[in-house]
């Protein structure tokens, strides 16, 4: 069952590399308890099939970290980019995209979460997995604001101008 706007979003735990990459892995990612890293906070989430896929890399992640000011001036304290991935590809990436100090990169490697919120998706016969769907939404201290959930294969509703508007 699909998350809904007003509902809180499930306990969980999440991954973050927040140091800077380097090879050999200096330190393990931290576990990030989704209650408390919502607690209090306005963030918008966005969430896609993969790290370096195509649309995720050429424009949902780029516009987020493009429009991170103009997004934290409505009084968003965090924009979270949310993949079923390893902390290490999401912070490989985002090291890529200049996402530092403005988007965090946080993994659900195992897709746990994701399937907690009901917004999964198998790409088993792509050779992908199971994967998250492709969304945004806004969490205002642990409950769910606004969700913007994309048809498959489509991008006109989760991308940082979308949620622009919205706030």
């Amino acid at each position: 069952m699909t998350i809904k706007i007003g509902e809180s979003l499930p306990a969980g735990k999440l991954w973050e590399l927040p140091v800077e990459w380097t090879a050999g892995c200096p330190t393990a990612p931290d576990e990030i308890d989704v209650a408390t890293a919502t607690r209090g906070k306005r963030i918008v989430v966005f969430a896609l099939p993969g790290a370096y896929t195509r649309v995720c890399s050429a424009s949902h992640l780029p516009g987020y970290v493009q429009r991170a000011a103009a997004l934290k001036a409505k009084r968003v304290d965090e924009i979270w980019c949310l993949s079923v991935n390893d902390a290490m590809v999401m912070g490989a990436w985002g090291k890529d995209n200049a996402a530092a100090g403005k988007v965090r990169m946080i993994a659900d490697g195992n897709g746990v979460f994701t399937k907690a919120l009901g917004l999964e998706m198998d790409l088993t016969a792509r050779g992908m997995g199971v994967r998250s769907q492709r969304y945004s939404m806004l969490v205002e201290d642990g409950v769910v604001k606004s969700l913007n959930l994309e048809q498959p294969g489509k991008f006109d509703v989760s991308g940082a101008e979308a949620m622009l508007t919205q706030l």
